[in-house]
């Protein structure tokens, strides 16, 4: 490599722009190269404060603030990194796939807001007289111009990426004057439709480089790995001689001179880093050398030797304040939480992330599947015709991006695949793309989901595939080119993380552990993208008067924008468990509560889901629970069982007698020692085995209702005698309950808009779900009984359901039965079967014997412990961006809320708010709710499941909640003061 720059050139007026619809990819930067953030050669920081002025197009205002004696006074302020948007200039806009400006490839519209950006600086007084300076920049969207000194540098497109000016020959001691404009759209834009807030600005790091005589240049670091003897080669490739150390190994020897030595290997769960340096006759640069092999290998993706199973997440870099300018903690954050919660794998969703996330990933250890800044979706509105990806006139562009992105982060262990971007069809230029990084860097493999023939990638990949037809591609029936057959498969975007889900991902993890060639997939997405807004709380697409937007489809991630965990999270935490610890009946399908089985002798099954750790590292310990008491714990001595194999472990004879409780073993697996990052005790990994399932105490009718004029007493409750609606019990007034069939529909269940079919939402919707007519047919006090008879069913349609109420008591005990009988043809499943009850706003407190502490779903439930949880009314709320159905607790035998206890036969949903379901489903923002003066419950016999199909398959049929014939029964008593 070589740097290369065009003549500097004095700024002068006019404006020129023509670079801005210019498809290549610009002109004076210097060629790529391998990215460091440290060596001994001096670096000086150009973030901060920089001089802004917003000019509505892109030739508003001419040249001459580049020039040296400009006056700025007057101009605003924006911070560096950033974005001008999210500083007060203007708004942002979120499209998923649809450009915001008219399709005229390369031609971008005349309003194109340009932010002109000022920023003098002194050289510190030691900087090196020797030598030259590099002028970096990390990140610009989406194009930019650069002047120095008020000398023309060139421009830049590709806004993810780093490009460089060679600038020693142009810097004064001190009032120097950097000046860039940047412009929002561009010939760039096309490639670069990534599913995103649209942000413009100098969004990462601006840096000068000081480069002495003989500093390093260009570097390539190869270090693999034999898993056959167990010996590591290095050699590093550099553009100017020098030697490379490694002291720990003992190494000391020339650049492209090739050594073997005995070493640990680097992967994602156990990332041994080796240091070393690069001594050039200029310059030292600390070397962080993990070795490994990445092959593919009879058919799979294998890393030193093994076949690995990615665990993954898509990644969007996102701050709810700051955008895509993120800060080394913010980074950090992610990477722990990841670590923290079993994640093993990163896609980085659409483009290289910053650098600095790199070397996270290979400190603490992640695959990462590294994305070229590539997509050009929106051309599918136009079935790809015009698509850059297949037009001559854009290949040096993406050979371009492609060698940004490869030079870039060669040198990092974690990368494993090049990915050549995402949704952007398929053409020459995505050929040219491969040929080049496989000319280039053999050492990994190539992906994209695009590329469905597999012609020019290593993995077969697709994105949101349904359960069924990953089952056929894992036992290679999927069809396709014998190539494709042949080559493993990865879910490269599944289980849709938007609103109250994903669904289904357990039954997704059960086919990637039964498959061999089924090698894992990445969850979309990390984070949701919400914008901290005074006025909503977060804001999504269309809160800033978009005229074209995607709503709150940007708000698909496992975190909230404030990145607190979503359930959708922890239920991925614990479907993706390392370790697998089964007790009793083992054959259970994936989502159900394991239970004792038939004989069961107290053994329970460790088995070792790593791909390379054994389980030395963790420690594994007992709990007893009697109605989610702990009664006695102890620790579980489990061997260092190996990769892939399983160990049976004997737990202690049950400690207690429940007498007729309800009891289950709890087993654990937390780290036996603290990481770099996790604590120790973090649980990894942890099941629960049923040791007694207790039947109901035993109720006996032995109350006769008594008429009294507009009432009737049953016990202690009271009813009005028209109607049969309960009013109290005891002393506690209640509203209803009564049948409730409705949810606000969550953004699963809303579906995507492509699949109009089978959109539960508007269809239930539509079918008047929402609005549904209880008629009275008949109160009947008949014995020790009240029982009410009704029908339930929406306007204008012929469906209903036949429903009985039958009220009985023992004397201090309500127990209602409830009967549903559909009538029709229900081609649907229902939201939910259950009844709905309202109590006094007092009631802020509950507690239950269930599924906890957090919401589950009948595909949502696997992360719900069984145990005995207290929360307010207030934080059983899961607070969604955009607000729907959600904080049902699963699995619940009873219920205690606001003074009444609730049993259930058999165990029902609970859920507890503020408002009506009516207010959650007009809400459009957590903002809007506001409580009122009664605590609303629900009681669910049923729950439709969640699925994914806000860009998915809906829920498994086993999850659908079909309208047939049901009974169930509460019982209600007045808890004593």
């Amino acid at each position: 490599m070589s740097f290369r720059t065009s003549p500097g050139q004095p700024a002068s007026p006019p404006s020129t722009t023509g670079y801005v619809e210019d498809v290549s990819p610009g002109s004076g930067a210097l060629a790529p190269r391998a990215w460091y953030a440290t060596s001994d050669a001096r670096s000086c920081s150009l973030n901060g404060g920089w001089d802004f002025r917003l000019s509505p197009t892109a030739d508003a205002e001419d040249d001459s603030f580049a020039t040296e004696d400009y006056d700025a006074t007057g101009w605003a302020e924006v911070q560096v990194p950033g974005h001008w948007v999210l500083q007060g200039h203007g708004a942002p806009a979120y499209t998923n796939h649809l450009y915001p400006f008219p399709v005229d490839p390369p031609r971008v519209p005349t309003e194109n807001p340009t932010g002109d950006h000022l920023r003098r600086f002194d050289l510190p007084s030691d900087w090196p007289a020797d030598g030259g300076t590099v002028l970096r920049f990390d990140g610009v969207e989406s194009c930019a111009r650069v002047w120095l000194n008020g000398t023309d540098l060139g421009e830049f497109k590709g806004s993810r990426l780093p490009h460089e000016f060679a600038v020693g020959h142009l810097l004064k001691p001190g009032a120097n004057v950097l000046a860039v404009r940047v412009h929002q759209w561009s010939a760039g834009s096309y490639l670069e439709d990534q599913d995103q807030w649209w942000l413009p600005g100098i969004f990462r790091d601006v840096t000068l480089l000081h480069r002495p005589q003989g500093s390093a240049l260009d570097f390539f670091v190869h270090a693999s790995y034999d898993h056959h003897q167990g010996l590591g080669t290095l050699r590093v490739d550099s553009d100017v001689d020098g030697r490379v150390l490694v002291p720990a190994l003992d190494i000391d020897v020339g650049t492209g001179t090739p050594v073997t030595v005995p070493v640990l290997p680097w992967t994602a769960e156990t990332p041994r880093l080796y240091d070393g340096e690069l001594v050039t006759g200029g310059e030292r640069v600390p070397l962080r050398i993990g070795f490994r092999t990445v092959e593919l290998r009879d058919g799979l993706i294998e890393v030193n030797g093994r076949a690995v199973l990615f665990k993954g997440v898509n990644r969007h870099e996102w701050h709810p304040e700051k955008g895509r300018a993120l800060d080394p903690e913010t980074m950090l954050a992610d990477v722990l939480l990841m670590k923290r919660h079993n994640i093993n794998a990163v896609r980085t969703s659409h483009y290289p992330p910053h650098p600095a996330f790199l070397d996270l990933c290979d400190t603490y250890g992640l695959w990462v599947v590294d994305e070229c800044d590539l997509e050009t979706h929106g051309f599918t509105e136009q079935a790809w015709r015009d698509n850059p990806v297949d037009d001559p006139r854009w290949t040096p562009a993406l050979l371009d991006r492609a060698a940004r992105m490869v030079e870039r982060d060669k040198n990092h262990p974690s990368v494993v695949l090049w990915s050549l971007g995402n949704e952007a069809g398929t053409g020459r230029g995505l050929t040219a793309m491969a040929e080049w990084i496989r000319a280039r860097d053999g050492s990994r493999l190539i992906h994209y989901e695009g590329d469905h023939d597999c012609r020019d990638t290593d993995v077969y990949s697709r994105m949101y595939a349904d359960h069924a037809e990953v089952e056929r591609i894992g036992r290679h029936q999927d069809g396709g080119g014998l190539r494709r057959r042949r080559l493993p498969f990865i879910l490269c975007e599944y289980g849709h993380a938007m609103g109250n889900g994903p669904g289904g991902i357990d039954d997704y993890q059960h086919l990637f552990t039964s498959h061999d060639r089924l090698q894992g997939g990445f969850i979309w997405e990390w984070i949701d993208h919400g914008v901290k807004d005074e006025r909503h709380g977060f804001a999504y697409g269309g809160d800033f008067g978009e005229e074209l937007h995607d709503g709150n489809f940007v708000c698909d991630g496992l975190l909230f924008p404030d990145r607190t965990p979503s359930p959708g999270l922890l239920e991925y935490k614990k479907v993706i468990e390392p370790v697998r610890i089964d007790g009793g009946d083992s054959a259970t399908r994936p989502g159900e509560r394991r239970g004792p089985g038939a004989g069961w002798d107290g053994t329970v099954r460790v088995t070792n889901g790593y791909d390379f750790a054994d389980l030395s590292h963790l420690a594994f310990e007992w709990s007893y629970q009697v109605d989610g008491e702990t009664v006695e714990s102890g620790p579980l001595s489990v061997p260092a069982t190996a990769p892939g194999e399983s160990a049976d472990v004997k737990l202690p004879a049950p400690p207690a007698d429940p007498r007729g409780a309800e009891a289950w073993w709890t087993v654990r697996a937390v780290l036996a020692e603290e990481t770099a990052w996790g604590p120790r005790g973090h649980v990894v990994a942890w099941t629960q085995v049923h040791s007694v399932r207790a039947e109901l105490p035993a109720f006996v009718p032995s109350t006769a209702p008594v008429p009294g004029g507009r009432v009737i007493t049953l016990g202690p409750g009271t009813f009005d005698a028209r109607t049969g609606v309960l009013l109290s019990i005891g002393g506690i007034e209640v509203t209803g309950p009564r049948l409730d069939v409705w949810r606000a529909p969550t953004d699963n269940d809303n579906g995507a808009h492509w699949q109009p079919d089978a959109r539960h939402g508007p269809l239930w919707r539509a079918l008047g779900l929402h609005r549904m007519r209880h008629r009275l047919d008949a109160v009947e006090a008949d014995g020790n009984s009240l029982t009410v008879r009704t029908r339930v069913a929406p306007a204008a349609r012929d469906v209903g359901l036949r429903t009985v109420y039958r009220w009985t008591s023992d004397g201090t005990r309500l127990r209602l039965t409830v009967s549903v009988t559909p009538e029709g043809r229900w081609a649907l499943p229902l939201p939910r079967l259950g009844v709905r009850l309202g109590l006094a706003g007092s009631a802020d407190r509950a507690t239950w014997l269930g599924g906890g502490p957090g919401e589950g779903y009948p595909d949502t439930k696997a992360a719900c412990a069984q145990g005995r949880w207290e929360s307010t009314v207030d934080a059983m709320q899961t607070p969604y961006v955009r607000p729907q159905e959600n904080g049902a607790r699963p699995d619940v035998r009873w219920a205690e809320i606001g003074g009444l206890r609730i049993e259930g036969d058999p165990a029902f949903w609970f859920t507890a708010r503020r408002w009506t379901t009516e207010e959650l489903d007009a809400a459009e923002h957590p903002t809007d709710l506001r409580p009122g003066d009664t605590v609303w419950v629900n009681l669910d016999h049923g729950q439709q499941g969640i699925g994914s199909q806000s860009c998915g398959p809906g829920a498994l049929p086993r999850y659908q909640l079909r309208a047939a014939p049901a009974e169930f029964s509460f019982v209600f008593s007045e808890i004593p003061d």
